[in-house]
């Protein structure tokens, strides 16, 4: 007999089916036994009664534990008193696939670590089992558009000869006679692709931080949105295309989940007008000054209560929930960051935040060979160890940029979750790893 989902039993009233999944709750009454049992699809009432003395199957069911796996076959039946739907499953018959240890390691109320060792089973709840949908329809949105405007899609190598950013958050790892490095970034090789004439290019892969940090939007290893473009005019043009693919992506997760996400999340799904808010950093921070926050100072970056306080103000004066900050100085830029020709102490750079938290990174990279390597000089960059980039600029490279961000840090903004831990797989970090 092939497998019913529950979600399906609507259209199998008058039939005999068979559903499998996990023991949910187990009611043994003194006339009837009850099995809540959860698969992919939802919840469903299965019903048997008790006999005088007990069956083999009446007691096959009294020694079910919660979230012992089960295969169950009977009838399925209209009946209005049922919460679940209006239906049930008169049993037939039961099979135990794998019976669960009688106490759970875990309730759903367990500190987060608690959960993460026993991640599995915290990830059977239909919440969190949610996060994992939402992500798929996340990157569906994304490719949609991606291919509908002809990317490329990359997959650069993770094993590296020398930093992809900086050196300061490398894994080294043995390599054969030598050393090689965990990729921090595809930065390079996206921007290879560029010189190779690629045109625009994506690539959804793991990088990797060896960032000694505990905060709730970090983590040594996480799934890096990458995007680059060739042929622009500046950064600008690299925004433009960020926010129409973002809401792109943002309508479509609405469309799919949007009810879902706001019944079991309290999150409400906001397809964002465009253009999104523009102000470049020195206007952010006039901007906070003027509301009673004191930003960092100058050549600096923004620093989280910053970030807090600047979309907040942007949701009061615009409505909206998207803000780029633009043309960051060179102090807070990496070498590979075009400057500006009026003013070479600042970048054609980017941040994007989102509900008070930085989204993506993003710029028009410098493509002139000469100029890059005296950029990389002015930033005390080691140029020996990464001539093999420097080389991508040597023989005609296009005007180019594009931006980066990490998914879980995305869908911990979507989800109103206050942890990426709790929006990624499995969580790697200073004191991660397992499982």
């Amino acid at each position: 007999m092939t497998r019913t989902l529950t979600s399906e039993l609507r259209e199998k009233v008058g039939e005999q089916v068979l559903v499998r999944g996990w023991v949910q709750a187990v009611r043994d009454q003194k006339r009837m036994q009850f099995v809540i049992v959860r698969d992919e699809g939802g919840l469903a009432q299965a019903v048997l009664p008790k006999e005088e003395p007990p069956s083999e199957l009446n007691q096959a069911i009294s020694a079910l534990t919660v979230e012992s796996a089960v295969s169950v076959t009977g009838m399925v039946v209209a009946d209005e008193r049922v919460k679940l739907g209006g239906l049930e499953l008169r049993i037939g018959g039961l099979t135990v696939e794998s019976l669960a240890e009688p106490e759970l390691p875990i309730a759903e109320d367990s500190a987060l670590d608690k959960r993460i060792d026993w991640r599995y089973i915290d990830l059977r709840r239909p919440d969190r089992r949610l996060i994992f949908e939402v992500q798929t329809t996340v990157e569906r949105a994304m490719r949609e558009l991606w291919c509908r405007e002809r990317f490329i899609e990359l997959h650069t190598p993770k094993l590296m000869g020398s930093a992809s950013e900086s050196g300061a958050e490398l894994f080294r790892v043995d390599y054969f006679d030598g050393d090689a490095f965990l990729a921090q970034s595809p930065q390079f090789y996206k921007q290879m692709a560029m010189a190779a004439g690629f045109g625009k290019v994506f690539e959804i892969g793991p990088v990797f931080r060896a960032n000694p940090s505990f905060t709730s939007r970090h983590d040594t290893e996480f799934t890096s949105v990458d995007v680059e473009i060739s042929w622009i005019d500046s950064h600008d043009d690299v925004m433009a295309f960020e926010e129409r693919w973002l809401a792109h992506v943002l309508a479509t997760v609405k469309e799919v989940h949007g009810e879902q996400i706001e019944a079991t999340f309290g999150t409400e799904v906001v397809v964002p007008e465009l253009p999104f808010p523009r102000v470049n950093l020195e206007g952010a921070k006039q901007m906070l000054r003027e509301q009673g926050h004191e930003p960092p100072g100058e050549g600096h970056d923004l620093d989280p209560p910053s970030e807090r306080a600047l979309s907040e103000i942007i949701r009061e004066q615009h409505g909206h929930e998207f803000v780029f900050v633009t043309d960051y100085p060179t102090t807070v830029r990496p070498f590979y960051h075009m400057r500006h020709p009026d003013q070479p102490g600042l970048t054609k750079s980017f941040d994007l935040l989102w509900r008070g938290i930085e989204l993506t990174t993003g710029a028009q990279r410098e493509h002139r060979y000469e100029q890059l390597l005296a950029q990389a000089h002015d930033k005390g960059v080691d140029t020996d160890s990464i001539q093999y980039y420097l080389d991508f600029f040597r023989f005609g490279a296009p005007p180019h940029g594009g931006f980066g961000f990490g998914l879980t840090r995305l869908l911990m903004q979507l989800l109103g979750q206050d942890n990426v831990r709790e929006v990624t797989f499995l969580y790697r970090g200073p004191h991660r790893l397992e499982p």
